[in-house]
Order: C-alpha cells, then structure tokens, then sequence
C-alpha cells in the first residue's frame, strides 16, 4: 500500500516558537497568540486542509542560559511570554469536527492524580481528539521556579516518568470499568461503584490512592507523542510511546534511530508498526519554483542569527568570534573555564561549523521548496527512502504557512494516494494515526491495568 503521510501543525502558545524573529515579518500574526480568534482560525484552517493534529509545544521556563539572562529571550519573545497549551484545545474543538490536538506537559514537576483529570476532560470534549507529547523538561529555569536548586539529573527524570507513567495508566485504564456508569434514572443509578476502585499507588516518588475522578473516555490514554534519542529515552519509549519526534542527528543516523526505537519497542512486546515517526519539515510551495524561493528568501530576510542561540541555551557568544577558531577556544576566550571543564559541547569544532549546526530552523536536510509536484517529491523520498511517517509542519508566517500547505502542497499529496481525501466521521486520533482501534492495544503495558487487574 502506499505509505501516507502524518501531517500535524507545529504550533506553541507564544510569539516566537522556533522560527527566530520571523514573528516580525509584515502581516504574520503571532503577536494574536493571546486572543482566542487566533486559535479559532488556525484550527478552521488546519482542518480545512485535512491535517490529522495540530501539535502544540511547551516549555515552563525561561531560555536563560545565553547571556546567563533571560533578557535575550524576553526581547525576542522567544518561547517567552508563553501561555498555557491545555486551554486551547476545548475551543478549538469546539469549531471542529476531526482535526486532532497534541499537548505537551512534563512528568517532573506537577504530580499525576490533577493531570490524568485534565487529560480525561480533553479526551471527553473532543471526542478522542487529543494526545499527549510526554516530556521530562530541560530547562534549568524550570527546575528553579518549582523550588528546585538546580536540573533534576537526565536519567532519573526518566526514572520519575516511568512511575508518573504506572500511576496514569492505574488511572486511565483500570480505576473504572467501561461498563460503570449506567445513568439509570429510574434506577437512582448514575454509575455502579462496584465497578470503580481505587488505585492505590505506592511508589518511589508518588502515593496516589484513587479512584479517578473521571469516567471511561472514548480513548482512556491519549495518544502517546514522545521525542528523545538517549539511551533512557529510547528505553522509555520502547514501553510508552506511539508517535515518536526524530530527527537525523548525527547525520545519516536517521534510519539507525527509527529502527533502535523499533528493535527496543519489539523487546518490549509490541509489534515494529506500534510506533510511528515524524520529523519536523519546512514545506515551503508556490505556484511556480520563483514564487517558492521567494518566499524562503523573504523569510530568511527576518531570521535572527543569535536567537537560535538563545534557544540552544548556548553559554557563549558564537556571533562575536571569528569562524575558523575551535569552540574551545572561544569560550576560554569568554573565560568559560567551567563550561570546558563540564564538557557537553562539541569543543573540537569550529566556531563556523557550530553556528551552522545550531541554527536548525533552516536544516536543508527535511525542507522542501518549491512547486506542488517538487515538494511532493521531496515528501514521497521522505515517505519511502527514508522511511518516515509523517512530519510536524514548522511555521514560517502565521497563516501563510498552513494556508500554502493546504491549498498548493495537499491536492498534490492526495492525487498520488499521500493524503487521505477526507476525514472518516467520529474517528479519534489514535484511530487515525494506526487504523485501529480508539483504545490501546492489548500489547501495550498500560493494558496490565485493565478491569482492575494489576492494582
């Protein structure tokens, strides 16, 4: 069959996400971010389109590595001032009928018993339209605005995450029955509560009695996003994950990352097409090659050289030296002896070579421009060479970018079998993404909690 593609809108409550300093280009509305018009049209746009998500990031910190100020970021409005993603998605819902929502929230930070709640209340006013971008956070000003002195080490948020994961699925997929509530009338009979239990929990990190405060939602567990390549991450995504952010870092790596998840997901119990891969693409497309190239030059016309290095958290100042010294050298330069000495950078490079990694909004490696027919040659490579799913659409102007998509680069896509021609009626997303069923797969761990078993 042929392979079609994922399409998701790549989107955060804020006015600068990860095109730096575009938010000022003539027209785009960006700065709209607060007013729930904004939102409304998007996702009127994006379903007019048939893309299957419209994905919103998030972060609960500040960029304040660069500069060793959140200052930079502030100026830029980069990821900062940033608004609550959650609230978003009941009114785009409420415009729509099948476009999807992925939201981003940390296990580390806000405890699970309150979350698994608001995920229910999503998953019930959209109708199994929702899905869940599980992220441990990375920021070291996150961990200090929830009185944390500094990062929780990399491997024992993974550590955290797992159990934060246990306690969800106790919640979501075993508290209650599927046949508990009964909404007798005649009866008295709301819901039989011998069809609901408690979790009771007792773990490392949480204690959470139960029972869930929610009743059975058309998906229990949300679709599963999840972006990480470290080894705890790979683990953790090998249990837990279902649509999996990669990317082909280090170079040509692509296709060994996608198949170490499958292999890990395998080992597992699950099946190799369990998961799903996105990469975020540009997709820029005109009427013809001239009017596409126009566009990106107009766009790169307002990128912002050091705001990539703002949101890289990078604690020196690449733009101040000259291209051919190392990176080593630059920073004891700085004086940034204690940088040196921490490693994690690549201190061999030139300072050249590392400005040009770090600035990823223009990677050529997944960006496509041009006419309807070349970008949809670009994405079939993507499709069947190499071996991707789907992608989340980077943003280069507010609405153009979608708007472009949907009317110059879908038609292409669906008159060669890579977009579906239409959404089928009351699917979920989990349903859209795998074909499948609303509910989890019995292979995967959360089901051990089903009808109370496991508790």
């Amino acid at each position: 069959m042929t392979k079609q593609l994922v399409a998701n809108v790549f989107e955060m409550n804020t006015p600068g996400h990860i095109t730096h300093g575009l938010w000022r280009q003539p027209d785009n509305q960006r700065e709209r971010y607060t007013q729930i018009e904004y939102w409304i049209e998007l996702a009127r746009l994006a379903e007019a389109g048939g893309f299957d998500a419209i994905f919103l990031a998030d972060v609960i910190g500040a960029y304040d590595v660069y500069d060793d100020d959140f200052a930079p970021a502030v100026r830029r409005g980069l990821q900062i001032p940033n608004n609550d993603p959650m609230l978003l998605i009941p009114a785009m819902a409420a415009v729509t009928e099948h476009i999807g929502f992925g939201v981003t929230f940390s296990t580390t930070y806000e405890p699970p018993f309150a979350f698994a709640r608001r995920m229910s209340t999503l998953d019930h006013l959209t109708k199994g339209r929702v899905g869940w971008n599980i992220v441990t956070s990375y920021l070291p000003n996150a961990a200090r605005n929830f009185g944390l002195a500094e990062e929780i080490e990399h491997d024992l948020r993974y550590e955290i995450a797992a159990e934060y994961m246990e306690v969800l699925y106790k919640l979501w997929e075993g508290s209650w029955d599927d046949d508990a509530v009964l909404v007798d009338k005649p009866g008295d009979l709301y819901a039989d509560p011998s069809k609901v239990r408690r979790i009771d929990h007792v773990g490392r990190h949480f204690r959470v009695a139960g029972p869930h405060l929610s009743e059975p939602s058309p998906q229990r567990t949300p679709l599963l996003f999840q972006a990480s390549a470290s080894r705890a991450g790979i683990a953790f995504a090998a249990q837990h994950a279902e649509v999996l952010f990669t990317a082909d870092r280090p170079a040509g790596a692509l296709a060994a990352n996608i198949a170490s998840i499958r292999e890990a997901a395998v080992a597992a119990g699950r099946r190799p097409d369990d998961t799903r891969f996105l990469v975020m693409a540009t997709v820029i497309v005109g009427r013809t090659e001239e009017e596409a190239r126009a566009k990106l030059e107009r766009y790169r016309g307002y990128r912002d050289a050091e705001g990539a290095f703002v949101h890289m958290s990078v604690p020196f100042h690449p733009l101040q030296h000259p291209d051919d010294i190392t990176v080593r050298e630059a920073l004891e330069r700085e004086g940034r002896h204690d940088v040196v000495a921490r490693g994690g950078l690549p201190l061999h490079l030139t300072v050249g070579a590392f400005r040009r990694a770090v600035d990823e909004a223009w990677d050529e490696r997944f960006l496509a421009v041009g006419t309807p027919e070349q970008v949809a040659d670009t994405i079939e490579h993507w499709l069947d060479v190499d071996g991707i799913d789907g992608i989340n659409l980077r943003q280069y102007h507010s609405f153009e970018t979608v708007r472009d998509f949907a009317e110059l680069a879908a038609p292409e896509l669906r008159r060669r079998g890579r977009l579906r021609e239409s959404y089928r009626p009351g699917e979920t997303l989990r349903e859209r993404i795998f074909g499948e069923g609303a509910r989890l797969p019995e292979r995967h761990r959360a089901a051990r909690y089903r009808g109370g078993a496991g508790l």
